[in-house]
């Protein structure tokens, strides 16, 4: 056997739970999947007619969509309202900004075309970096956030005098049953977990939460840097980790999971 040679794989990944499962099986692995996050997706029928309202009428020329669940939830509110076609045109007309490929992706699937897209891996910083070619002052841009806002990008636009308006759509919460999180942190203080993959900031936050309600918060950091190899998607994720005393081993050059599943395998394969 190949690859991950059998290892046990935590996978906290809650909307692609099944296909990151097949990868890991696929590369040689035993995918052992526990949710880590909920996404609640909040009221916004005001902030959502709010936005229509002022693309229609000219006062918001840019928007910077951070995530392709934020597209999703938009335009379902949208529709809801039965205004659906009306924020399509609207955001046709403007300068479109994506985070990375899954808004780029949820926005053209619907006809919009993505003036800016920014580069790998896909951060705050390469967001900023992109938007540091526009001119914002006096101008409105609406940012919609991801499961928390990001204070990061929006103190950044109001330095620069954009009349800024703000969405944040949907929530990352804990899982109504954390029993399965508590489980898996026992199993990796046990030592009964080869790897964990995260593909969030969220999820290692999550973990540590349910871990610090223990009291076993630095008996989890221990065995994460020490016995299991612990595999993050991209350099936020990374940081994330860091923030709470943990050096992950396996940071891909691309920053999605298939790539993370494929560069864990090799690690586990150089490292038996």
């Amino acid at each position: 056997m190949s690859g991950l040679d059998g290892a046990r794989v935590a996978l906290l990944e809650t909307r692609m739970s099944a296909e990151a499962a097949a990868l890991v099986r696929r590369n040689g692995g035993e995918p052992y999947c526990v949710q880590a996050v909920r996404e609640s997706v909040v009221d916004c029928a005001e902030d959502a007619a709010a936005l229509i309202d002022n693309l229609a009428g000219g006062l918001c020329g840019i928007v910077v969509f951070t995530t392709g669940v934020g597209v999703e939830a938009l335009c379902r509110e949208a529709e809801r309202q039965k205004r659906l076609e009306s924020l399509l045109e609207s955001l046709r007309r403007v300068t479109m900004v994506c985070r990375g490929p899954k808004p780029a992706g949820a926005l053209m699937r619907r006809g919009v075309r993505v003036s800016i897209a920014i580069a790998e891996p896909y951060t705050t910083a390469e967001l900023l970096d992109a938007l540091s070619g526009l001119d914002v002052a006096h101008k409105g841009v609406a940012v919609v956030h991801y499961g928390e806002r990001s204070a990061s990008l929006a103190e950044s636009l109001l330095s620069r005098g954009a009349r800024l308006q703000e969405l944040c759509l949907y929530e990352w919460r804990m899982p109504e049953d954390t029993g399965p999180l508590r489980e898996l942190v026992s199993e990796i203080i046990a030592g009964r977990v080869d790897a964990v993959a995260f593909t969030s900031q969220a999820q290692a936050r999550h973990l540590f939460r349910v871990a610090e309600e223990t009291a076993q918060a630095d008996a989890l950091a221990q065995a994460l840097n020490t016995r299991t190899v612990v595999a993050a998607v991209g350099p936020t994720c990374a940081a994330a980790l860091k923030k709470l005393a943990v050096t992950p081993r396996v940071v891909p050059e691309h920053p999605k999971m298939g790539h993370m599943v494929v560069a864990l395998a090799r690690y586990i394969e150089q490292h038996p």
